[in-house]
């Protein structure tokens, strides 16, 4: 052995820490502290750190560390000649000798990192391969050969339990006991992937290239070989600071996958990367602002979003992130509505006063009335935003032979003379009172960066949450940087569409063919919370970023495992906050910080009730459209739409009803606009997915009185 032993730590250490008491975090400081003060002959010899080996473990280099009295450290000890120590959790004392006990840590043949399995579970779960064929009338995996998964990292005790497999139900039972990496390739495989397109997917992504190195089986290069799942400390400094933020560092962490996409050295124009909830999208974008600034000491990127919630939070990590102040100060990060409004008021010298949604609905109400038209206001916003401001038609002539995509009703040439006839009215009211709306503000400042307010142009744009953008939005957008390579970068996913906005980037100049990218694994539920949130879509048909055909959440999992969500019904909304303060109570006296735990609901009525409820049981809770910061104390409460963007240990999402969601004033008549109809209904099927796939670990929905058609069973 040499001298000073190395300390790295697995994301399984991460997940543990996160739920431990003050005490029991200085406990794990103060030891980890110790373990890099001592050479490793006195590491092992140290009587406080107690550092020993597990009676009849799998794997002959487990040890324990002493935490406390009661919690012990679980360690991997190199036994190879390197100096890496592997900390892997810490649990109580009992606890951390049945882990260690059962688990084997190998590397894997492909990919060349490291892996752990329950080999003790495994061998229970799996039966005979002549008992699993008798049983069942095929296997799941028998049309690969041995030689096929063996290429793909498949061991020999992960092949024998593949061999016996006979459905996707029983592979998704091995999830949590296989290695990560294994597991990922088999399902994969399950789900209709080519074995070339699972080794360019998995193996090649998660292979690095000191993985040909000559000492490719050392512990400490496997290690290394692992940064998707493994950090290495290399200086006291360096240890202090992750174990003060550990969450906050794993907001920021890409897993090699998104690594491979977020640092690419150059795109050669725009660029998509779509995913489900949890894939990190929004972590791939921040660390693409990293490598555009890395890139040339001058460019200038434009970071922008749908909502100021967003634009917060994504402020708050980019800074987690960078830490070159002056790289930050190259970065503008707004909502696309306010870059344009800058672009317009400083173009013109006058500030610009747009109106609210409500205003405009209610405008549009007035207009509708003194027209006598037969169509509700809200069709004729709609027709507004989604045809006129969608394609720029300036003139009742344009009107009369647009043609009106994504809109359901036919108008005939009367209807549609009479319907541009309140179009100028709107617009002539707006110009009495000298006020605008954000979409008319989003294309005077299209025009001014196309022309005269070109010094506002910047090298690159980075697009979060690029699904819910206007395509007067995505004008703004394509001339806020010059066509070339690295202009845009494109990050959303339609399953998250909560605004009513469909676009054709194609038809806006924004090509991403060949640029395109997917991810798939989520790295914030558990499968069991992401299961429930995506039965609430049912199947619904949903159109791809671009809307140019459909998208698909086929592959999309988690790899992490937990309870199943929680949903119930109450007999009156007294009873269901009730219960619902109960939950808050047991969550928090588990050890959650209130901060970690969220409340939505549909409307801002129910929050206020919940709040004075909490205040009275002495509970802290702050709302999210106060934009409390991360060191504020107190449970979240949002409304659906605030949840966008954000994450928590616990969710709570309360009176999910039928009359809540869907909500009856957002959805248009069938009989006024069947496709219009279908796409509200849509709409509202995306809200509620999005509230609960914002829950890591518990997720609880609740309702009084007749629940929302959209729960999953109902």
């Amino acid at each position: 052995m040499r001298g000073m032993p190395q300390l790295a730590f697995a994301h399984s250490f991460w997940e543990s820490y996160d739920l431990l008491e003050k005490q029991v975090k200085a406990g794990v400081r103060k030891a980890m502290a110790k373990f890099q003060q001592l050479s490793i002959a006195e590491l092992y010899a140290d009587k406080g750190l107690h550092l020993e080996s597990v009676d009849k473990a799998r794997d002959a280099r487990m040890r324990t560390i002493r935490i406390t009295d009661f919690w012990r450290g679980v360690v991997l000890a190199p036994d190879d000649g390197s100096d890496v120590f592997l900390l892997i959790r810490v649990v109580p004392h009992d606890d951390a000798y049945d882990f260690a006990a059962k688990r084997l840590y190998t590397v894997n043949t492909a990919t060349r990192g490291l892996e752990v399995r329950n080999v003790v579970a495994i061998e229970q779960l799996t039966p005979p391969l002549e008992e699993a064929a008798a049983s069942a009338p095929s296997l799941l995996l028998a049309s690969f050969s041995d030689t096929v998964l063996r290429d793909l990292g498949i061991d020999d005790q992960v092949l024998r339990a593949a061999r016996a497999i006979s459905n996707k139900a029983q592979l998704e039972a091995f999830a949590s006991l296989l290695p990560e990496d294994q597991y990922e390739v088999l399902l994969y495989l399950a789900e209709g992937f080519s074995p070339e397109e699972v080794y360019r997917d998995v193996v090649t992504e998660r292979r690095p290239a000191a993985a040909d190195s000559t000492d490719r089986d050392s512990l400490e290069m496997a290690i290394l070989n692992t940064t998707s799942r493994i950090t290495l400390v290399t200086s006291p400094d360096e240890l202090a600071d992750i174990l003060d933020k550990p969450f906050a560092a794993w907001r920021v962490f890409l897993h090699p996958s998104q690594r491979r996409v977020a640092y690419r050295v150059s795109y050669q124009g725009p660029t998509q990367v779509s995913g489900g909830p949890g894939t990190g999208k929004t972590v791939v974008a921040l660390h693409r602002v990293k490598h555009l600034l890395s890139r040339s000491p001058d460019s200038r990127v434009l970071l922008t979003t749908f909502t100021t919630a967003l634009a917060g939070m994504l402020r708050e990590n980019l800074t987690l992130l960078l830490d070159d102040e002056d790289q930050l100060a190259r970065v503008q990060i707004t909502t696309t509505d306010a870059f344009a409004n800058r672009v317009v008021r400083e173009a013109t010298g006058r500030p610009q006063s747009p109106i609210t949604d409500a205003d405009e609905l209610q405008l549009w109400r007035r207009v509708c009335r003194r027209h006598k038209l037969p169509w509700p206001e809200q069709f004729l916003m709609q027709e507004y935003r989604h045809v006129i401001l969608a394609q720029q038609v300036t003139s009742k002539e344009d009107y009369l032979r647009v043609e009106r995509r994504g809109r359901g009703s036919a108008l005939r040439g009367r209807q549609r003379e009479q319907l541009w006839q309140a179009v100028e009215d709107f617009s002539a009211e707006l110009r009495a009172a000298g006020r605008t709306t954000h979409l008319q503000i989003c294309g005077r400042a299209a025009e001014l960066l196309a022309a005269e307010a070109a010094e506002h142009r910047v090298d690159h744009v980075v697009v979060d949450e690029a699904q819910d953008l206007h395509p007067a939005q995505w004008r703004v957008v394509r001339a806020a940087v010059a066509e070339g390579p690295d202009d845009l970068f494109i990050t959303g996913d339609p399953h998250q569409r909560i605004y009513d906005s469909r676009v054709s980037l194609r038809s806006l100049g924004i090509s991403v063919a060949g640029r395109s990218s997917r991810l798939r694994i989520n790295y914030r539920s558990t499968a069991e919370i992401l299961g429930w949130s995506t039965a609430v879509l049912d199947g619904s048909l949903v159109e791809e970023l671009g809307g140019d055909g459909p998208d698909t959440l086929t592959g999309y999992r988690s790899l992490l495992r937990g309870k199943r969500p929680d949903a119930s019904g109450y007999a009156s909304e007294h009873a269901e906050i009730t219960a619902l303060v109960e939950r808050l109570q047991g969550w928090v006296g588990q050890g959650i910080l209130p901060s970690e735990i969220a409340v939505c609901s549909r409307f801002n009525i129910l929050l206020d009730k919940v709040h004075d409820r909490l205040a009275a049981e002495g509970i802290p809770a702050v709302r999210v459209k106060d934009r409390p910061g991360p060191d504020v104390d107190g449970v979240r409460l949002a409304s659906m739409h605030l949840m966008k963007g954000l994450e928590f240990r616990c969710v709570a999402v309360a009176g999910v009803t039928a009359r809540a969601v869907p909500f009856a004033k957002e959805i248009t008549p069938a009989d006024v606009d069947r496709q219009q109809h279908d796409n509200d209904l849509l709409k509202e099927r995306c809200l509620l997915f999005v509230a609960c796939t914002r829950a890591r670990e518990a997720l609880a929905v609740s309702w009084s009185g007749t629940p929302s058609p959209f729960l999953p069973g109902s």
